[in-house]
C-alpha cells in the first residue's frame, strides 16, 4: 500500500513491491500472480484493518468519531485506492475488481459510520446526511492530496459533528 500511496500505479509494480517487502519477485508472484491481484488484496486487507479499529472507538466522543471517520480518506489508505481507482478508469482487467471491491468497502465504510455515529437510518433524511458526511470526507481527502491543510480540516470536523449531532439527536 505504501508503494502504491508513493509511487503509484505506473510505479508500483511486483518487483518494486517485493523489493520493498523483502521477499523475491517469485515468492510475491506465488502469492499474488498479478499486479492487480496483489493491489486489490491489500487494499481489500487495510480497509479490513481500519474497519476493525474504527469499531474500537468510543462512540460517546461525535468529534473522535468523526475525525476517525474522515480519517478513512485523508491517509495513505485512501491515496493508494485513489491510484487503483484511476487506473481501473483506463485498464479493463482492473475496472471490474476494482468497481467491485470499492462498492464493498463503501458499503462497509456506510455501515460502520452509521454504527458509530448511532444513525437511526430509519428516520427520514437519516441516511442520506450520513453519505452525505462521507461524501464530505472524500472530498477533504481529495484536497489533502494537493495540500495539507489540517487546520482547516479540524475546523470542519468540528462543524460536522455539531450538525451530526443536531441532525442525529
Amino acid at each position: 500500500m505504501a508503494c502504491l500511496a508513493e509511487h503509484g500505479w505506473a510505479g508500483s509494480t511486483v518487483s518494486v513491491v517485493a523489493e520493498r517487502a523483502g521477499v523475491s519477485r517469485g515468492a510475491a508472484q506465488h502469492h499474488f500472480p498479478t499486479r492487480e491481484d496483489l493491489f486489490t488484496a491489500a487494499v481489500e486487507y487495510v480497509a479490513e484493518q481500519r474497519s476493525s479499529a474504527l469499531r474500537a472507538l468510543d462512540r460517546t466522543d461525535r468529534r473522535e468519531v468523526v475525525a476517525a471517520l474522515v480519517g478513512l480518506y485523508t491517509g495513505p489508505l485512501f491515496r493508494a485506492a485513489l491510484h487503483l481507482w484511476v487506473a481501473a478508469s483506463n485498464e479493463p482487467q482492473l475496472h471490474a475488481r476494482v468497481t467491485e471491491l470499492e462498492a464493498r468497502v463503501g458499503r462497509e465504510s456506510h455501515r460502520i459510520a452509521v454504527e458509530l455515529l448511532a444513525a437511526d437510518e430509519s428516520v427520514p433524511g437519516v441516511r442520506e446526511t450520513v453519505q452525505g458526511f462521507l461524501d464530505m470526507a472524500r472530498g477533504l481527502g481529495l484536497a489533502n492530496l494537493l495540500t495539507d491543510d489540517a487546520a482547516r480540516r479540524e475546523r470542519v470536523v468540528a462543524q460536522w459533528a455539531v450538525l451530526l449531532d443536531e441532525v442525529l439527536a
